[in-house]
């Protein structure tokens, strides 16, 4: 690894302005992924700013918004009593990652902000526009296995890795950031990006800005949930495809859904018209067939990764079905 300076701020404004004014500086927290990079070449700062002192580790209800800390570790949100009472979907997507150990160290913040794991961005011997803008991206003629379906382009078919995100685009989360400009709130399904001409640039935030909290407004999917991952073996593996399912259900009806997909986009991914092919139907398994394959509708596959459209359909049908019989 480089050499790198490390500073540990103890206030918002500090931590902010050590990365504003260092262009090769980045903030650390759990480090789960950023020291995985570091030691790849993959991103090589020159400053480390570590936010662990800063208060950002509540977990608390707003009137009937629930606040999460940017430093809220996964394990302890998973298994917090707010969560598992009132948005069980996020407890379950975030039991779904990694493993037990990187979730007693990973925190929210980081998760979002964690990077894809594209073999060939890892790879420093290979093209990749997400590493070295205008490079090429070794994916598309390469081995895309485990790579997009939807909202890719030309230049990178990565896929974005985080289960926890999945859920908080179902769940309508916002997010909140500050940084030399203030603070502001970005709603989760903006704050990360599609590839386009610039895959470099994983999320909306600007230089300086630093993930403060995420808040989740109250909903009724408290009841009629499921998270399910598709993986090659059982742990600690990436989604192939995941699907966050969450109905209102009353009287035989699904009043609402939210659905969002993982493992087939740059970021997690919406499902907005299978939604609303499902409000007002009755929860029967031909119901969830349409919706699934109506979510289908606009994917692109490569090479090798054609089994994700049926895969998807399948996994999107099952997570209905299974959220339906809670």
């Amino acid at each position: 690894m480089n050499q790198f300076s490390y500073v540990r701020p103890s206030s918002l404004k500090a931590a902010v302005d050590a990365v504003a004014k260092d262009n090769s500086a980045r903030f650390i927290a759990g480090g789960t992924n950023l020291l995985d990079l570091m030691k790849s070449g993959v991103v090589i700062p020159e400053k480390l700013v570590d936010i662990n002192r800063l208060p950002l580790k509540d977990i608390q209800l707003n009137g009937n918004t629930l606040h999460i800390g940017a430093l809220a570790l996964n394990s302890e949100l998973a298994a917090h009593e707010l969560v598992t009472t009132h948005h069980p979907l996020l407890a379950q997507a975030l039991l779904a990652g990694a493993s037990q150990q990187l979730r007693n160290m990973a925190t929210v913040g980081g998760n979002m902000m964690q990077r894809t794991r594209c073999t060939y961005f890892y790879d420093t011997t290979m093209p990749c526009n997400k590493r070295s803008p205008n490079s090429g991206c070794g994916a598309i003629g390469g081995i895309n296995r485990m790579h997009a379906i939807f909202g890719a382009s030309d230049s990178c078919i990565a896929v974005h890795p985080s289960d926890m995100c999945v859920a908080l685009a179902a769940l309508d989360a916002t997010v909140l950031v500050t940084g030399p400009k203030g603070d502001r709130r970005i709603p989760f399904t903006d704050f990360h990006r599609l590839p386009g001409n610039t895959p470099q640039l994983d999320n909306n935030l600007a230089k300086g800005e630093l993930i403060t909290a995420v808040e989740i407004p109250a909903n009724a999917y408290t009841k009629n949930v499921y998270y399910l991952k598709v993986r090659d073996r059982a742990s600690y593996a990436f989604a192939l495809v995941s699907v966050a399912a969450a109905l209102d259900i009353s009287n035989n009806m699904i009043r609402s859904a939210r659905l969002a997909m993982g493992g087939v986009a740059h970021k997690p991914w919406r499902l907005y018209e299978a939604e609303k092919a499902l409000a007002g139907k009755a929860p029967t398994e031909e119901n969830f067939r349409q919706a699934a394959a109506i979510a289908l509708q606009s994917a692109k596959t490569y090479q090798h990764n054609q089994f994700k459209t049926g895969l998807s359909v399948n996994s999107i049908q099952t997570a209905l079905l299974k959220a339906a019989s809670v």
